[in-house]
């Protein structure tokens, strides 16, 4: 299947950045490399860009779409939870932009033998970076009852986490629980008939949970805040595009705090913690799709994009 992926808030995300045309940029989720093409064609001969992606078929699409720019971009397989390591290969200090797009690309969702889709029976995969060993199979399978209920009630903010843990374990007493279709299975006998009619896919918010729990996205994210924002040149921006609550809160959170550090009690005189403020919050509220965007893209709906701007 050919990579097809709509980018979501293209010029928003690319208008946020204030690309110096001369700058060093880095897209730490390319993908197909939409958001990366419009980058692209606003920097000069002297500008470059950096893509970071985990997914071989997000490469090979990247590369052939931003041929055209020659050596201004180099393309790095890779989480971008290591772009430090990345950068410091390619002997690149700070950097001018970074942004992120945090969806599951078009490409996983509808590609059946990724396991990312609860439309189809296939494989239970969700595998983010295939050359990793973990498969979503194996969470389902090898997670104790406590475990699985953790994963779905916070990574799902499913109500009916507890139910869905028990009959998880309860079906794969019976056989392993080798595909979708026998994951949907466990997750319907969990939920009551009326509830499953009235709302969306009852699977959706357990599927969310184990793929963010299969391939680290929270910690990720809340690990690489910090250091991202380090990595900028006074003036740089970071803009990430979130796509659920959970995300969202994170950088919304880790934004504000990295503005306001100071933890002294309101009523001293001076600050004494000694923590100064890295930059300033661009986006006081997040900046979301235009009805239009939402109606040629659907997936789109959810999206936020919230920008930080260093010292």
């Amino acid at each position: 299947m050919e990579f097809q992926h709509k980018s979501v808030l293209l010029y928003e995300t690319i208008d946020s950045l204030h690309v110096k045309p001369d700058g060093i940029y880095v897209d730490g989720t390319l993908g197909g490399g939409g958001h990366a093409y419009e980058l692209c064609s606003r920097l000069n001969r002297n500008g470059r860009l950096i893509g970071i992606d985990q997914d071989e078929a997000a490469i090979q699409a990247a590369s052939q779409r931003l041929k055209e720019f020659g050596s201004q971009v180099t393309i790095v397989r890779n989480n971008y939870s290591r772009m430090p390591e990345v950068l410091e290969r390619l002997k690149v200090g700070k950097v001018d932009g970074i942004y992120l797009d945090l969806g599951v690309s078009s490409y996983q969702l509808d590609t059946p033998e990724r396991g990312f889709t609860y439309r189809e029976d296939v494989t239970l995969d969700m595998r983010m970076d295939q050359r990793n060993q973990r498969t979503a199979a194996d969470i389902v399978n090898t997670y104790s009852e406590m475990e699985l209920y953790r994963v779905i009630r916070d990574y799902g903010e499913d109500k009916f986490a507890k139910n869905i843990a028990k009959h998880i374990v309860k079906r794969r007493q019976e056989k392993p629980v080798k595909t979708t279709g026998d994951l949907i299975d466990a997750i319907k006998a969990a939920i009551p008939a009326k509830v499953r009619a009235a709302g969306g896919h009852p699977a959706k918010q357990t599927f969310q949970a184990i793929r963010i729990e299969l391939n680290g996205e929270l910690t990720v994210l809340k690990e690489s805040l910090d250091w991202m924002i380090d990595l900028l040149n006074p003036g740089g921006r970071l803009c990430i595009i979130t796509f659920h609550s959970l995300e969202d809160r994170i950088v919304k959170n880790k934004f504000r705090e990295q503005e306001h550090p100071c933890i002294c009690p309101p009523e001293f005189p001076v600050c004494v913690c000694g923590r100064e403020s890295r930059g300033k919050v661009i986006t006081r509220k997040p900046i979301v799709p235009t009805k239009e965007e939402e109606r040629e893209n659907k997936r789109s709906k959810s999206a936020k994009l919230r920008v930080f701007e260093r010292k």
